[in-house]
């Protein structure tokens, strides 16, 4: 077979030195050329010899770095594959530099030739305009119109061609009450009062059940003087009972504060004291974090605590007709505090069904679902779960604790379709031996949707290999909802993508300044769309610039689209002057086949100001040793991102929902 050449000359306003700086970086290619996907250094040093291994086009490859004459020239050639060699020369022109790009392929290419110039000659561009800090423009998600958002909200079941009666009585329920919890669930009782909505330990209940007996509950709560100027806080593992209270105090147009139930008692004590509830509904675990001059509701009873329960409540109330009020009550959620205390954040009101289209555009869930909320329902995450499980008029089936193997013996149970998950919790599935998880049939399962921490690339890629390319991973944040979705297939191509800006989001990533970063250049992470936040309880509010709000993340979008996060901007560790993004460090860490989990923090430095520190959670039953780690980590990053504290842990802090809480590992390990 004939190879094919392709050769292409550009000129750019540019020294050759400035352009090598990105040339002989591999390792960056993906950011600036469209098809390479992942792109990794190999252990051996930087130079003639080097290996790398790459993902492009869905196949992956090594090459091997065959001449590296600095501002001069790179050539390397497919060591695998054996399919290709490639070769870029700078050379100094008068007032830039000319890049020319030759290309020699066995067989004929599958982008096409023309294809495949165009490209070179765009990432020639985009390497030109980073070197020369030129901002980058606006990478958009494809345009819907009204009638494709329409199109995929019937796709996905949440709008049907129902019988006249059955849609008249829905959009009444839904005119009466608002697109609020109250108006969803009221609206699935209209249309299908049989049907399966609440399982959980106690007891499972049918639409049309959960509305007689959320209207009980609320007129109940009358009696405590809940009404649409009341707030009434929430703390509750995740049962029936906590779905219940949210829509009886929506059916009153109270205001409900979701409490984290990983808080301390002081942190309970002091947020109730700030917010004065009118009501205080919650599991009688809690009962001491909560302040005793505010009347309790229990909501999952132990038989230990004095007071009413919400299903005495239910059982002596009339079921009387409730009348709207006049403005929907707001959901009040708790950002995660790993970076400070945790603060209420007003979640806004969905307006209709529309808003659930960016998600439902991605994740293919579908209208009567059975979902697994294992995720807490008092997080964003697990709040999205329920709402779009009302949108899709679905079953939920809750557990208060996760337990690995009892996850597996729901979904088996209920034929679950759909499980929302947080990271950690795929690690614990994950965990269950091979031969345990072959006991349950798991066929069901179409969608594991997780979100509420970083996906690691080697977790995400160990958990598609094991349970089949089913996982879909959402970051957002309970400011922004939702950011971008990386599908199974983006998942696979480019490891520990945070995925695609869904339809009707916009991401933008700015400098300290405001100004656009150049194209590949990683800055601060701003999201537009319809579902931003409406502020914290405390008046106070991120910065927003066009429409955009800051994340207080950092990121970048590569040549593809994909957005990859690299930590908190108040995590980011200077060392020597260097910016070094934990984020990165612990992806190289997570490739050491003895690591399980990974951790990295700045710590105080005397000579650098800040140095890392790598804490890690090794496999059962595996060895390793601090050199070992340096050394792997040596290879392949800039010698400023090697640890030079590594700390062996049983396991590291983490939140309710999973994330990491790098405060609490400076506090509690030592080196």
């Amino acid at each position: 077979m004939d190879p094919e050449f392709i050769e292409v000359n550009v000129t750019v306003p540019r020294t050759p030195a400035e352009m090598w700086a990105v040339v002989e970086k591999l390792e960056f290619y993906s950011r600036f050329v469209r098809g390479i996907t992942w792109c990794e250094r190999l252990a051996t040093g930087r130079g003639r010899g080097t290996r790398y291994r790459y993902l492009a086009g869905g196949g992956e490859d090594v090459v091997e770095i065959m001449t590296h004459r600095a501002r001069e020239q790179l050539a390397w050639a497919s060591v695998e594959a054996r399919h290709h060699r490639l070769s870029v020369t700078l050379r100094p022109v008068p007032g830039g530099c000319a890049v020319t790009v030759w290309l020699a392929l066995l067989g004929t290419p599958a982008p096409g030739t023309s294809e495949i110039r165009r490209r070179i000659v765009d990432a020639i561009a985009a390497v030109s305009d980073h070197v020369g800090g030129v901002p980058a423009a606006d990478v958009l998600p494809p345009h819907r119109s009204r009638l494709e958002i329409g199109r995929s909200l019937v796709k996905a079941g949440v709008l049907t061609p129902a019988q006249p009666a059955g849609m008249l009585r829905q959009l009444k329920a839904v005119s009466r009450w608002g697109p609020t919890l109250a108006g969803g669930f009221e609206s699935g009782a209209r249309r299908a009062p049989g049907s399966l909505v609440l399982c959980d330990e106690r007891s499972c209940l049918r639409f049309g059940e959960l509305d007689e007996r959320t209207t009980r509950l609320a007129t109940a709560l009358r009696r405590y003087g809940v009404d649409d100027e009341s707030r009434v806080l929430l703390m509750c593992r995740n049962h029936n009972a906590m779905v219940e209270a949210m829509i009886a105090c929506g059916k009153l147009g109270a205001d409900v504060l979701l409490m984290n139930t990983g808080l301390a008692p002081a942190s309970v004590a002091d947020f109730a004291g700030r917010h004065r509830p009118a009501l205080v509904l919650a599991d009688d675990e809690f009962a001491r974090h909560l302040p005793s001059a505010v009347p309790r509701v229990s909501t999952w009873s132990s038989g230990e605590e004095p007071g009413p329960t919400t299903e005495e409540l239910i059982g002596t109330s009339p079921a009387g007709r409730i009348t709207p009020p006049g403005s929907p009550g707001r959901i009040v959620v708790l950002t995660s505090g790993t970076s400070g205390l945790p603060k209420g954040a007003r979640r806004p009101t969905p307006r209709g069904p529309a808003d659930a289209a960016a998600v439902l555009s991605v994740i293919p869930l579908r209208a009567e679902a059975r979902i697994l909320v294992a995720a807490p329902l008092f997080h964003t995450w697990g709040l999205a779960a329920l709402q779009l499980g009302m949108a899709l008029r679905a079953s939920l089936v809750l557990r208060r604790r996760f337990d690995a193997e009892a996850t597996l013996r729901l979904v088996e149970k209920y034929r679950c379709t759909a499980l929302f998950a947080v990271p950690t919790m795929l690690r614990r599935l994950l965990d269950v031996p091979e031969h345990v998880r072959a006991r349950y049939d798991l066929s069901s399962l179409r969608v594991v949707a997780s979100s509420g921490a970083a996906l690691p690339g080697r977790l995400a890629e160990e958990f598609m290999d094991a349970f089949g390319d089913i996982l879909y991973n959402l970051y957002g944040s309970t400011e922004v909802s939702w950011a971008a979705i990386a599908t199974p297939a983006d998942l696979r191509a480019a490891r520990s993508t945070a995925g695609r800006p869904p339809i009707g989001t916009r991401v933008r990533i700015l400098d300290d300044t405001g100004t656009p970063v150049p194209p590949g250049a990683t800055g601060r992470l701003h999201v537009g769309n319809k579902m931003l936040f409406d502020g914290y309880t405390d008046g106070a509010q991120p910065a927003v610039r066009d429409g955009l709000m800051d994340t207080g993340d950092r990121g970048y979008l590569d040549a593809n689209g994909r957005l990859f996060v690299e930590g908190r901007a108040d995590e980011m560790v200077v060392s020597g002057g260097e910016n070094v993004a934990p984020a990165a460090v612990e992806e190289v860490l997570l490739t050491l086949d003895a690591v399980r989990e990974a951790a990295v923090v700045g710590v105080p430095d005397t000579k650098y100001g800040q140095r890392l520190a790598a804490y890690l959670v090794l496999a059962t039953g595996a060895e390793l040793d601090a050199d070992t780690v340096r050394s792997h980590v040596r290879h392949r990053l800039a010698r400023f991102a090697v640890p030079r504290d590594v700390v062996f842990v049983g396991e590291l802090p983490r939140n309710e929902t999973g994330k990491v809480v790098k405060a609490a590992l400076r506090r509690t390990y030592r080196w």
